[in-house]
């Protein structure tokens, strides 16, 4: 079962010619889910080949406006398709107000239900039988959330030799004992999932975090996901106006995946003064503290593989 990361805009504060602003979207098979739409996200939606129409949930970090000012696209933009299901949108407080606002100033045309909800603590704020999202607080200028999207516990794998070896035909019977029901077989015998799987498997957990000082909290939030996306947006020689502006450098990001045990770091939400040469110097300052961390870029797609 796929799990992708598309990175749609790394850019912090106002957009360049080759970086739109923050918004990263996840794939997991049909399901669509946005974190952050900033300026740019439309662009980067048809660049890719994404079916915005697909999205299911816009999880926003907070409202300021390089992380907010392609929402109102995404909302028109799917109103010129066929949806029957609501879309969710979920924030701290001003999201509600700035959603119907715009929906109001600008007139919006709008055939679908739009379900928002504000939260200031820690919460699931959308679960299915599959998988979670949940958000935590952050420390920024105004309330700011990350989010952890994080897959439920999975069967293990089928092992088909030991099917056969007692007996279970192919065909439905297997189906059932994958999804974890015993089944009975015509001689009056029972075979239980655990006969045939293997242990079960944890799922794989992405985590979205920007726009905040650095706190403690925030590795415990994020412990062992297998992919961070992380705010490093000053180099270490600007740590007191990153600490001022409750930002986190790239050293104090990298510090947040050593803390958290993640698998991979992938630094997002630059700071427009820097130029390339100055991203690759960004880069070493965390690799120095967390090996393995990279740097985002508009139009990535990373792969999560199935553990």
């Amino acid at each position: 079962m796929s799990l992708e990361i598309f990175i749609l805009g790394t850019g912090g504060m106002m957009p360049l010619p080759n970086r739109s602003l923050t918004s990263v979207l996840v794939r997991r098979e049909g399901d669509l889910f946005l974190f952050d739409s900033g300026e740019g996200t439309q662009i980067s939606l048809r660049k890719l080949n994404l079916k915005w129409k697909k999205i299911s949930g816009v999880f926003v970090s907070h409202t300021h406006a390089d992380h907010v000012t392609g929402l109102p696209g995404i909302m028109m933009l799917t109103s010129q398709v066929e949806r029957d299901e609501p879309l969710y949108i979920t924030g701290p407080p001003k999201i509600r107000e700035y959603v119907e606002s715009s929906r109001k100033i600008l007139d919006m045309f709008i055939n679908y239900e739009i379900v928002i909800e504000e939260i200031r603590e820690e919460k699931i704020v959308f679960e299915t039988e599959e998988l979670s999202i949940k958000a935590f607080p952050l420390h920024h200028s105004k309330p700011c959330m990350g989010y952890v999207l994080e897959e439920k516990m999975r069967p293990g794998v089928f092992h088909p030799e030991r099917a056969e070896a007692l007996g279970v035909p192919r065909g439905p019977l297997w189906s059932k004992l994958q999804r974890g029901e015993k089944v009975i077989l015509a001689d009056g015998r029972t075979v239980l999932p655990e006969e045939i799987m293997g242990p079960k498997r944890r799922g794989r957990k992405f985590s979205f975090v920007t726009d905040t000082a650095y706190v403690k909290t925030i590795a415990g939030y994020v412990k062992d996901s297998d992919l961070l996306i992380c705010e490093g947006m000053f180099m270490e020689e600007l740590a007191d106006s990153a600490y001022e502006k409750k930002h986190l450098t790239a050293k104090q990001a990298a510090q947040i995946a050593l803390e958290a045990n993640v698998g991979r770091l992938g630094l997002i939400h630059y700071s427009p003064r820097y130029t390339e040469r100055d991203l690759k110097a960004l880069l070493r300052e965390a690799k120095k503290i967390f090996p393995e961390t990279f740097l985002t870029r508009d139009l990535q797609i990373i792969n999560l593989p199935n553990t």
